[in-house]
């Protein structure tokens, strides 16, 4: 649906780029002609993930070892890309969540989704757009949110705040910066399984089995309609869209709310189930990191 080339001159930084829905939408910006910058904590993972694209669409990929956490560490990347030209697209996509009884939070799990998705979304996106205004560029941000930014969500309570708190930057800094060419929108996308949110948000189900059961539309959302989408946003085909948060998930927080509701019927039994659950894949991706 998009012209070849569209992207060809465009610089694109998408944050969480190495796996699921962030390497989804670099492919398929690199695929139109951008080049790409990619980051993600685990380096030998992001620069496997730069090779399998560029060995697949041509093209250049940079790949960047960094926890978004880190606010000095994320302005020395965008200091480091800018060196060579600066970006002229930004992609919010690096994330985390859990299931949890809010009763059965720790202050340090909190702070572990909390710091990524807040404070680590405004990081990258305060290191960029300073650097936009004062060099005169114009851009943009697409930021990956949740339906439940409009109506919250129990049992993700850390994760609900913190996306709407990105879901409020995008609607703030559209008027802010507007005036500098700006534009900042956002994607709330509804379930695209992938293996690390599927184990920590269903843990013990098939991925995609619950929102198959009560979506209207009976699916799962697919990879190419969250490109095609994130990539109208990124594109010329209407600057004077901004500040916007799209819901794209076949109508079911219309019908449903789009949260975990359904989870208060849940026994003690389960949630240590998932505890455990959720604690082995914590591990097992530690230990990936480590490699």
């Amino acid at each position: 649906m998009f012209t070849d080339g569209l992207f060809r001159g465009r610089r694109i930084l998408v944050t969480g780029g190495g796996t699921g829905l962030g390497k989804g939408m670099a492919e398929k910006f690199l695929a139109l002609g951008a080049e790409i910058f990619i980051c993600g904590r685990r380096k030998s993972l992001c620069e496997a993930t730069a090779a399998e694209l560029t060995g697949k669409h041509g093209g250049k990929v940079t790949a960047y070892a960094v926890d978004i956490r880190d606010a000095a560490a994320v302005d020395a990347m965008v200091g480091d890309i800018f060196a060579s030209g600066p970006l002229t697209d930004l992609v919010n996509n690096a994330a985390g969540n859990f299931i949890s009884r809010t009763e059965d939070l720790s202050p340090r799990g909190f702070d572990a989704i909390a710091n990524i998705v807040m404070h680590g979304t405004f990081y990258v996106t305060h290191a960029v757009g300073r650097r936009w205004i004062a060099g005169g560029h114009r851009g943009n941000v697409v930021s990956i949110v949740v339906t439940w930014v409009r109506n919250g969500s129990p049992y993700v309570v850390p994760s609900a705040m913190s996306k709407a708190a990105v879901h409020t930057m995008t609607m703030s800094l559209a008027t802010e910066w507007g005036r500098h060419g700006i534009r900042l929108n956002a994607i709330a996308p509804g379930e695209i399984p992938t293996e690390g949110a599927s184990k920590r948000l269903n843990p013990g189900d098939a991925a995609g089995s619950r929102t198959e059961r009560i979506n209207p539309m009976g699916r799962v959302g697919r990879i190419e309609e969250l490109q095609n989408l994130a990539t109208f946003l990124l594109s010329d085909g209407c600057e004077w869209l901004t500040g916007q948060t799209i819901a794209m998930d076949g109508g079911q927080s219309l019908a449903t709310g789009g949260n975990f509701y359904e989870l208060r019927h849940w026994t003690d039994a389960q949630w240590q189930a998932a505890r455990e659950a959720i604690k082995a894949q914590n591990e097992k991706d530690r230990a990936q990191r480590a490699v």
